[in-house]
């Protein structure tokens, strides 16, 4: 699509868990969290104001979206979202689930001990209730 690209540390560190009409939605490989990943398919995009008006509007509506889906799906106390891009500079939006309780409530979850991997079958069957939501 246009010169589109993963950055390969996107890549490396999240799982493709649909493409939707402007973004890959992908899952974090890290499970502590419920950390989903927009990524807008488009090239050379660091800044969302650099998107064309009607791509900001997508991404502004695939990440209400998400969110919503993440928030149903999990029951989360608090959504995050977020679009930093200080080491991977390719624009990418986090939404994130957090719970009181969890890996570093109420703290970041940037930079905050080690990644655990997902077990197949719990990541599968998040991915699936996820698109589900996501389609209804």
């Amino acid at each position: 699509m246009n010169g589109y690209k993963l950055d390969p540390r996107l890549e490396n560190d999240s799982t493709s868990v649909m493409i939707t009409g402007l973004c890959d939605l992908r899952l974090s490989r890290d499970a502590r969290w419920p950390w989903l990943i927009l990524v807008p398919r488009r090239a050379e995009i660091t800044e969302i104001f650099e998107l064309t008006p009607l791509d900001q509007v997508l991404l502004a509506f695939e990440t209400e979206l998400t969110a919503k889906a993440l928030k149903q799906v999990t029951g989360a106390a608090k959504i995050n979202v977020g679009a930093l891009g200080n080491i991977v500079r390719q624009l990418h939006v986090h939404v994130i689930a957090r719970f009181e309780g969890d890996a570093n409530w109420p703290g970041p979850v940037w930079g905050f001990g080690q990644a655990e991997p997902y077990e197949d079958g719990k990541r599968d069957e998040f991915t699936a209730k996820l698109r589900e939501a996501l389609s209804s």
